[in-house]
């Protein structure tokens, strides 16, 4: 089932297509990836997605559900741009953000210092957020997406500003989050936190989608058939019994790149052929972040 479905959603701004005919659907209780370069149209998606503006065209289905003006009630939305109130205090401001959110006073103030005890900044309930260092609003902006329950949560640049511990605290969260069944529609310019968390990503650039998929399949349809052969002792003058090309041979480690179709069975058995004494022999994959250069490139030409 689908938390999040587009379907040929297209939203322009003056002579600016923003969002050119989007289409991609987030599984229930997954971890989804929203990517693409400044100005590709993330935003103006995630503003769709949230009821903050209507598309032009195209239709969007919450739960199943046409998005309609109720629907913001089971979103959480964590924006790049931090929408503290600097002069309200810590516990004052999550109160009044749980209760636009649909709770009462009470459930609010009970789920909030569960959060916050978790957290460990419960003691931060009475102090100005103006007095909160970047690493702290951004826990207590967490909080605020999340303490409502929402079904889809929309976290943008949610680790900018995390030292490593407070970083993997909110991961931790996020898993937790996913495995009592949220979605997490996830945005951000780190690819390699992508490749970490999330199992699907949609990659779009000037409005249009270039990429969608699972990481995994991403992956594996980019790579360039490459295999790293690590050894030890001393190589022969010549190394036969293979159809491999030699990339590089530096230090202990040579590189070599097949065609698609080759066995790399038939690699590895030439090499045991030519006594060469292996360490270790994997494919190498291509990261998320190299496609991501790759692809988004080769649309700007």
């Amino acid at each position: 089932m689908n938390v999040l479905s587009l379907h040929n959603v297209v939203k322009a701004y003056a002579n600016h297509v923003a969002v050119n005919d989007v289409s991609f659907d987030v599984k229930k209780g997954s971890i989804f990836g929203l990517l693409g370069p400044n100005g590709a149209g993330k935003t103006s998606l995630i503003r769709i997605i949230t009821t903050i503006t209507a598309a032009d065209s195209g239709q969007v289905f919450l739960n199943g559900e046409p998005l309609n003006r109720l629907h913001p009630n089971e979103i959480g939305y964590m924006p790049e741009e931090r929408g503290l109130y600097k002069k309200m205090k810590v516990g004052e401001q999550l109160l009044y953000l749980a209760q636009l959110k649909g709770l009462s006073s009470r459930d609010a103030k009970i789920k909030l210092k569960a959060w916050l005890e978790k957290f460990e900044i419960l003691s931060w309930w009475d102090k100005k957020v103006a007095d909160l260092s970047k690493g702290m609003s951004q826990k207590v902006q967490f909080v605020a997406t999340v303490v409502h329950d929402p079904s889809l949560i929309i976290l943008d640049e949610p680790f900018s500003g995390l030292d490593p511990i407070n970083t993997n605290l909110i991961k931790d969260e996020i898993y937790q989050l996913k495995q009592k069944g949220a979605s997490i529609l996830f945005s951000t310019h780190r690819m390699e936190q992508v490749e970490e968390i999330c199992e699907d990503i949609v990659l779009i650039n000037k409005g249009k989608i270039l990429l969608y998929g699972g990481v995994g399949k991403i992956k594996n349809d980019f790579k360039e058939h490459l295999f790293s052969v690590k050894y030890e002792g001393k190589l022969p003058e010549t190394i036969t019994n293979h159809e491999y090309q030699i990339v590089s041979n530096i230090g202990n480690e040579i590189i070599f790149k097949g065609e698609k179709g080759q066995s790399s069975n038939d690699l590895l058995r030439g090499l045991i052929r030519n006594n060469i004494n292996i360490v270790s022999y994997n494919e190498i994959m291509p990261s998320l972040n190299e496609i991501f250069i790759k692809i988004v490139e080769s649309s700007n030409e």
